[in-house]
C-alpha cells in the first residue's frame, strides 16, 4: 500500500487508500503503518519485559533466519540459471557510535508483501502455541523461541528498534521494514544500495551494548551456535578502510559431511538445536555414509522433547533434503509419517543437483535411500531398547504412539515396528513389555495374541471382557492410544498368531492350555463329546430367555447368546465377527465418516445369580413388568460399561429409582 510519486500510479494509488481504510493503516506520503498481529503482540511483549537468560539466541536466531535465505536462494539458482547463487555469505558489522549490530545477507531477500506478512502477522498458531508453552522458567522458555517461528522477535531481546532492508532476487524495489515493539510497525520504499537479501539493522538497548558491539563476544557466539552453517560468516570491522581484515567466524562446512571421530558432542547438540528449534539434547544421534551402489550422508536426531505440533493433522516431516550440500527442499517425505519426529539432514551425491521438486517425489534413488535410512533408525532404537530399557522407554511415552503408525501404512517395516513396540497388559504390573515377552509367556494351544482396546488402562481394566482371562491366567494386552484401533485391524499374523480384540462374541478360549488332541484316542472324542452335550444343555436351559430377551430389545440388539468370557458379570455387549470394533466404530462416529453405530451383540452369564432369576420369572405375567424392566436396565449397564450412548436417559432414570426401591 506505498504511495508512489509517479504520476501514472493514479488508479493504484486509489486502491491502496481504500485497502488502507479496510486494514485500518496509517498512510503518509512513502510509508504504511501497520498494528501487529495480536498474538504477536503477546510474543513482542515477553521478549522485551521477560526473557532476558540468554540473550545470545537473539543474534543465533537472525543467523539462521538469513542461513535459511541463502539456502532457498541457492536451491532456485540450480534451477534458473539466469538466479545468480555464487558467493552467498552472511555478514555481521558494527557501529559503536550509533550503538549498532548489523546482520546481512544476499540470499532470496523479501519485497512488501513478504515483509507485511513474515514480520508482522508470522505463524499466528505458532505465537500461540509458544504462549502456551511457556513454562515460567526463564532458562527453558527461551530456548522454546526457535520452535515456533518466532525466532525474529528475539531481536527485541537486545534491541529497542529493529529496522530490516530488503530486497528480493526479482524485484528492483528496496523496502523497509522498522518497529520499536511497541505493536506498530512500519514499512516503505526506499532509496538504497542494496542489490539482494536482507539487512538487519538493531538498535542496541544500552545493557546489551558491551556484548554485542565486541567482535570477540560476537565470535564466541557464532562459533558456539552456528558454526555448521554452510555459508560465510564473516566479521566486517567499524575500520575496514584502515586496512582492518574481514574475518570468517565460521568454519562453513556441512556438519553431516564431515568424520564422526571429528565431531564433538558439543557440535552436535548446536547442529540438533538450529535444526530442530527444540531445546535440550536429542535423545540419540544417528551420523551415517553410506557407500555402495548409492552413497549417501545422513544426520539425523531423536529429540528429547515431543514438538508441540506432533499430532497436528498437517505435520509433516522435517528432514532436509541436501544434493552435493546444497539444500533442495524440506517438503519430501524423506522418512515415514510415523518418524515424524525425526530432525535433520540426508545429503545425497547420487541425484542431479538441477533435478526438480516433482521428479523427485517419485525418484527410485530416493526411495532407496529412504528404505535404507528407516531400516536404520529403527535397527538403533532395538538396540537402544535392548542396551538402556528406562532411557528407551522415555522415548516411547513422547512417540510411540506415533511409531505405531508405521504398522498401519507399510508392510515393509511392521514386523520391524512390532519389535520395539511396548504395551501395558493383564500381568504387566503397569510395566511395558515388548511383543517378545508376551509371546514367551502364552499358553499352549493358544493361537492369538489377545487385546482390548480402550480410552485409559483403568477403564480396560474394569472391563467385564477381562474375567475369563484373568480367571485362566490368558495374558491380554492393553492398548489406549488411538491408532491402536486401526493398525489391529490390517495386521497381518505375527509368528503365526493373529491378533484377536477380546470384546468380539467369537473369542474362544475353552481349549486353551489343554492337550492337542488326538485322532486316534477314543477316551479324548468321549471326553469332547460329553463336553458338548454339557454345553447344549447349557444353552437349552436359556434358550426361552434368549428369545424373550430379544423380543424385549428389538433391533437394538444384533443377538443375544451365552457368554464364553463372563464369570462374574451378568451380562457384557460384544463384537459380532466381521464387524467394526466398539472403540473404532465410536472414532469414526465422531469424524462423521459413518452415520450411524450397529446394534451389538448381548452377552449374557448362566452362572450369574441375577440372570437365573430372570430365566426362572420371565414367564410369570405377574412379575412381566419388572422383569423387563431388569431386562432393558442391564443392557443399558452394559452399554455404559463400553462408553455407548443410553438412548432413553429418562426411562433408564426411572427404572433404576424404580429397582432401587
Amino acid at each position: 500500500m506505498t504511495l508512489s510519486k509517479d504520476n501514472n500510479k493514479t488508479n493504484e494509488n486509489s486502491n491502496q487508500e481504500e485497502g488502507a481504510k479496510k486494514d485500518n493503516i496509517k498512510l503518509s506520503s512513502n510509508k504504511s503503518d501497520f498494528t501487529f498481529d495480536v498474538e504477536v503482540g503477546k510474543v513482542l511483549n515477553l521478549m522485551i519485559n521477560s526473557l532476558y537468560t540468554n540473550k545470545d539466541i537473539a543474534l543465533r536466531e537472525l543467523i539462521s533466519n538469513a542461513s535459511d535465505a541463502c539456502d532457498k536462494l541457492r536451491y532456485l539458482s540450480i534451477q534458473d540459471d539466469k538466479i545468480n547463487g555464487e558467493d552467498l555469505k552472511i555478514s555481521i558489522s558494527c557501529n559503536k557510535e550509533k550503538k549498532l549490530l548489523i546482520i546481512s545477507d544476499n540470499g532470496l531477500g523479501m519485497n512488501r508483501e513478504d515483509l507485511i506478512e513474515n514480520l508482522g502477522t508470522i505463524a499466528r498458531s505458532g505465537t500461540e502455541n509458544f504462549l502456551k508453552s511457556l513454562t515460567g522458567d526463564k532458562k527453558k522458555d527461551v530456548q522454546l523461541i526457535g520452535q515456533f517461528g518466532v525466532g525474529f522477535y528475539s531481536s527485541f531481546m537486545i534491541a529497542n528498534k529493529v529496522e530490516v532492508i530488503a530486497s528480493k532476487y526479482d524485484d528492483s524495489k528496496i523496502w523497509k521494514w522498522s518497529s520499536e515493539g511497541s505493536g506498530n510497525f512500519s514499512v516503505e520504499e526506499i532509496s538504497d544500495k542494496l542489490e539482494r537479501g536482507t539487512k538487519i539493522i538493531l538498535h542496541l538497548k544500552d545493557d546489551a551494548t558491551t556484548d554485542f558491539l565486541d567482535r570477540f563476544h560476537i565470535k564466541h557466539v557464532v562459533q558456539t551456535y552456528s558454526d555448521h552453517i554452510d555459508f560465510k560468516i564473516e566479521f566486517i570491522p567499524e575500520n575496514e578502510e584502515d586496512g582492518a581484515k574481514i574475518e570468517v567466524l565460521n568454519s562453513a562446512s556441512a556438519l553431516w559431511q564431515q568424520p564422526k571421530d571429528k565431531i564433538t558432542k558439543e557440535q552436535y547438540d548446536n547442529f540438533f538445536k538450529h535444526i530442530s528449534h527444540l531445546p535440550g539434547e536429542p535423545f540419540m544421534t544417528l551420523h551415517n555414509r553410506a557407500e555402495g551402489v548409492i552413497s549417501y550422508s545422513n544426520l539425523l536426531f531423536i529429540p528429547s522433547t515431543k514438538p508441540f505440533d506432533l499430532f497436528h493433522p498437517d505435520r509433516k516431516t522435517s528432514v532436509k533434503l541436501y544434493v552435493k550440500k546444497v539444500f533442495i527442499s524440506e517438503e519430501l517425505e524423506l522418512v515415514p509419517t510415523c518418524m515424524r519426529f525425526l530432525r535433520g539432514v540426508i545429503d545425497s551425491d547420487d541425484l542431479p543437483l538441477n533435478i526438480s521438486r516433482e521428479n523427485l517425489q517419485h525418484n527410485a534413488i530416493l526411495e532407496k535411500i529412504k528404505k535404507s535410512v528407516v531400516k536404520k533408525v529403527l535397527s538403533e532404537l532395538k538396540k537402544k531398547s535392548e542396551s538402556d530399557e528406562e532411557q528407551y522407554l522415555k522415548f516411547w511415552t513422547d512417540f510411540g504412539a506415533v511409531l505405531k503408525e508405521g504398522l498401519c501404512e507399510s508392510t515393509d517395516y511392521r514386523d520391524k515396528i512390532l519389535e520395539i513396540c511396548r504395551f501395558q497388559s493383564s500381568k504387566s504390573d503397569n510395566k511395558l513389555i515388548s511383543i517378545a515377552t508376551y509371546l514367551d509367556r502364552v499358553k499352549s494351544n493358544q493361537k492369538k495374541i489377545y487385546f482390548l482396546t480402550g480410552e485409559n488402562i483403568d477403564k480396560i481394566k474394569s472391563s467385564p471382557q477381562l474375567e475369563i482371562f484373568l480367571e485362566k491366567d490368558i495374558e491380554v494386552l492393553y492398548l489406549t492410544d488411538a491408532v491402536d484401533e486401526f493398525w489391529v485391524t490390517v495386521m497381518l499374523p505375527y509368528q503365526e498368531k493373529e491378533f484377536q480384540s477380546i470384546n468380539r462374541n467369537d473369542v474362544d478360549i475353552e481349549k486353551i492350555d489343554e492337550k492337542p488332541a488326538d485322532n486316534d484316542s477314543k477316551e479324548d472324542d468321549e471326553a469332547e463329546n460329553k463336553k458338548e452335550e454339557t454345553k447344549d444343555v447349557t444353552n437349552s436351559e436359556f434358550e426361552g430367555l434368549i428369545k424373550y430377551i430379544k423380543e424385549i430389545l428389538g433391533d437394538k440388539v444384533k443377538d443375544v447368546r451365552i457368554s464364553k468370557k463372563l464369570t462374574g458379570s451378568p451380562v457384557c455387549s460384544a463384537v459380532d465377527s466381521g464387524s467394526m470394533d466398539i472403540r473404532l466404530e465410536r472414532f469414526l462416529l465422531e469424524q462423521k465418516q459413518i452415520q450411524s453405530a450397529s446394534a451389538k451383540v448381548l452377552e449374557i452369564n448362566p452362572k450369574n445369580k441375577i440372570i437365573q432369576n430372570i430365566n426362572n420369572d420371565f414367564s410369570d405375567n405377574n412379575l412381566k413388568l419388572k422383569t423387563d424392566d431388569i431386562i432393558k436396565t442391564l443392557f443399558d449397564l452394559a452399554c455404559v460399561i463400553e462408553d455407548e450412548t443410553i438412548k432413553d436417559t429418562k426411562d433408564f432414570s426411572r427404572r433404576i429409582q424404580n429397582l432401587i426401591n
